[in-house]
């Protein structure tokens, strides 16, 4: 399932109204998370959010200032969004150093699929936001043997015990 191309800009510092229409058929599936293409001047990115109903009936996404400067956005820009199914097991893509450590440790995979999809995506992004691959290694195994130690506080997985 994917929209049809839309125009949107930034509704505030950090997210976009989504308008009804093109998200239709995502609304009507009851999805919470989506995948989402945005373009402006021929460079795009893609990205995983969550797609959020307001109390004034307005969905809406989040929309980093890292992912405006990485697209090249600004406040009264407008640019390209087209909405994907997320078809990922997590909701956002897992980094290849978390994979090979969590498949390395019966234990930490046990416990990791145990925690909410809330939790996982955190611990993901917990890891994936370090830039050299050595680092998200050592910051994962750090994790993990935290988790297997029952550190549940988010605060508490990266400092050593």
């Amino acid at each position: 399932m994917k929209s049809e191309p839309f125009e949107v800009s930034l509704a505030d510092k950090q997210s976009i109204v989504l308008p009804e229409a093109p998200i239709k058929e995502f609304i009507t599936n009851n999805h919470k998370r989506i995948n989402v293409k945005a373009t402006f001047e021929r460079k795009s990115i893609d990205f995983y959010a969550a797609l959020k109903k307001e109390k004034t009936g307005l969905f809406r996404i989040y929309f980093s200032k890292a992912k405006q400067k990485e697209l090249g956005v600004f406040m009264n820009d407008y640019f390209e969004l087209q909405v994907f199914e997320d078809t990922s097991k997590y909701g956002v893509d897992m980094s290849e150093e978390l994979e090979a450590v969590l498949l390395s440790d019966y234990e930490a995979y046990t416990i990791f699929e145990s925690l909410t999809p809330g939790r996982q995506r955190s611990i993901i992004y917990t890891i994936s936001r370090y830039k050299s691959p050595q680092m998200r290694v050592d910051k994962a195994l750090l994790l993990i043997e935290n988790l297997k130690r029952g550190i549940t506080d988010q605060k508490l997985w990266l400092k050593k015990h």
